[in-house]
């Protein structure tokens, strides 16, 4: 799950997970309300926060342990701390850890109770990309072992890489969602760039940045380099440059921001 700061993102979660009410419409999780039902689906669900709060004097095994306690059918220790790829530091104080191990730390409580459905809320932000490539492929074997995951992140690398089905919000609501490829590719699948030593008509190629530099999104990229070719060789023009490049799913994000944030400033104006 995607979005700007703001946009939903964690009240989202917040509700799946049972913990506030929805504000309009209604959620199911398990086939019940989440909120209403919570007692009986709580066990069923683990969650990892933006933050978590641990005792720094005491050691990852003794953290472990003590979560332990509280969890019913709790993994083993050592099955919980080969999870997460924490053995070697399994009696290394919470306050000594990195920033990367403490994640992964919040992450080995979030799955003690064997959970069908884990919510991670940006559980890589802050780590270095060795730490994140970890936790990626912690994730993934978690996925293999049949687990669900709902993650929200604000790296698009990082949904991209993982993501079976992406949704991106904003303002609260879903705007874009399906596969990565279904959502890169519904209505912004190439870009073309390209340089010209004449200028280029707007139906041939859009909007030049600065009167010569070139940026057309395309649906369809063998079309339209068909088209702006032929332009070239009818008109002389010698194309510079020139770069076809599947868009990612940050382009995607981009513009899918830009345009409500245009859209919004529309409306408010009209409102005025």
């Amino acid at each position: 799950m995607l979005g700007t700061n703001g946009a939903g993102k964690t009240s989202t979660m917040d509700v799946l997970e049972g913990f506030r009410r929805p504000g309009g419409g209604s959620a199911r999780v398990f086939g019940v309300d989440p909120f209403a039902d919570r007692e009986r689906i709580a066990h069923r669900m683990g969650i990892m926060l933006q933050e978590a709060g641990f005792f720094d004097d005491l050691t990852v095994t003794e953290t472990v342990r003590a979560w332990r306690r509280f969890t019913a059918d709790p993994l083993g220790l050592d099955e919980a701390l080969e999870l997460v790829d924490l053995g070697k530091v399994a009696h290394t104080r919470v306050g000594k850890l990195s920033g990367g191990e403490r994640r992964r730390l919040d992450l080995a409580l979030a799955v003690l109770g064997r959970p069908e459905l884990l919510f991670l809320d940006e559980p890589t932000t802050g780590l270095d990309p060795q730490a994140r490539r970890r936790t990626w492929a912690v994730l993934e074997n978690m996925v293999a072992g049949g687990m669900a995951i709902l993650l929200t992140t604000h790296y698009m690398e990082e949904a991209q890489y993982l993501a079976d089905q992406v949704a991106i919000m904003d303002r609260g609501r879903i705007v874009r969602h399906g596969s990565v490829a279904e959502v890169i590719g519904a209505d912004h699948g190439s870009t073309i760039t390209f340089s010209s030593d004449v200028p280029v008509p707007v139906e041939v190629a859009g909007v030049a940045e600065d009167g010569r530099h070139h940026e057309l999104t395309s649906v369809d990229p063998q079309a339209d380099l068909r088209r702006l070719i032929g332009w070239a060789d009818d008109a002389g023009a010698r194309l510079r440059d020139l770069e076809v490049r599947r868009n990612s799913l940050e382009d995607v994000f981009l513009r899918v921001a830009g345009d409500e944030d245009e859209a919004a400033l529309t409306a408010a104006g009209k409102e005025r």
